[in-house]
């Protein structure tokens, strides 16, 4: 493995062209048990071997210390140690850069292994057994050899080791409960921060679990709302997706909202913890309107005031 592994990551332009494909790539990694774990490549920075760590008083559960790389500190996760797992430190031999919601930290793993692409209708959430077991995977792919991918949910793994950030103070709208958002996304961690900031501002929510349940259940409001003769932005005055999610990503739910009519009027935040130049242009792609970072409740708020005030 060399230092930086640029060439594994692939090029950003050639990652951008998977908009509206409905398919992700997934960078297939070990911790030192016989299980396969994968995490999205737009999530990682690079890869490189295991270095040098410092270690600094009251640092959290499994973070082994910090390092400083390319002009940042960031502190580095050991993985095995954080999920539990009984394995030799010395077998985590490479360290994985995640850029996740600007913030950037490293994950100490056993081995790289190769990137593969799936398609997201192959992605499968887990069940509510291993969901309870900290919620560090939230979903499963399979290979061409029938072997299982955990696919690791980094919000979880972040709101686990380092807690989460205080929504802060967000302004209640007038009327707010004459309005609606109607948001997807497959993380709990997500779908509890966003509820939050909608609770706050006063307004009205409908959610989903992933992009397939979204679009079915948007797909029935607007044949309901179309049978009485109304408009569907009367119900909903905004729409807010996840870019990554099993069954339908969401850029495939855009393109689908984008191309029915019934929706027109109806704009598209995509708000994710994708916020590389090259995801906002993916989203530009296929129609999306507005793009939040998670997880920036203000951000979020002061995105959505305006659209549920036209």
């Amino acid at each position: 493995m060399q230092m930086r592994d640029d060439s594994l990551l692939g090029s950003v332009d050639a990652r951008t062209n998977l908009a509206g494909s409905n398919k992700m790539e997934i960078l297939l990694f070990s911790i030192g048990t016989g299980e396969r774990f994968g995490i999205n490549v737009f999530k990682i920075k690079e890869v490189c071997r295991a270095m040098s760590l410092t270690r600094t008083p009251n640092m959290p559960q499994g973070v082994d210390g910090i390092v400083s790389l390319r002009g940042h500190v960031l502190p580095v996760l050991n993985l095995a140690r954080f999920m539990g797992v009984n394995a030799p430190p010395e077998s985590q031999r490479a360290m994985m850069v995640a850029e996740y919601s600007k913030h950037i930290l490293g994950f100490l793993v056993h081995e790289v292994d190769r990137i593969i692409r799936v398609d997201w209708d192959r992605v499968r959430a887990t069940d509510d057994m291993l969901t309870s077991k900290g919620g560090l995977v939230n979903a499963l792919t399979e290979l061409e050899d029938g072997s299982l991918v955990s696919l690791m949910d980094v919000e979880q793994i972040l709101v686990s080791a380092f807690g989460e950030d205080a929504i802060g103070e967000v302004q209640k709208l007038e009327d707010g409960h004459e309005l609606c958002v109607f948001f997807v996304d497959d993380s709990s961690v997500a779908r509890r921060k966003i509820a939050e900031v909608l609770d706050k501002m006063g307004v009205r929510q409908m959610q989903a679990n992933n992009g397939r349940e979204a679009w079915d259940r948007l797909k029935v409001m607007a044949e309901s709302t179309q049978a009485a003769g109304v408009r569907l932005h009367d119900q909903i005055q905004a729409i807010l997706v996840d870019a990554e999610m099993p069954e339908m990503d969401g850029y495939v739910l855009t393109q689908h909202i984008k191309s029915d009519h019934r929706f027109d009027g109806i704009p598209v935040v995509m708000h994710s913890s994708l916020s590389s130049d090259a995801n906002r242009a993916m989203g530009r792609r296929v129609g999306v309107d507005y793009y939040v970072p998670k997880f920036d409740g203000l951000a979020l708020s002061d995105t959505l005031r305006p659209l549920l005030a036209a």
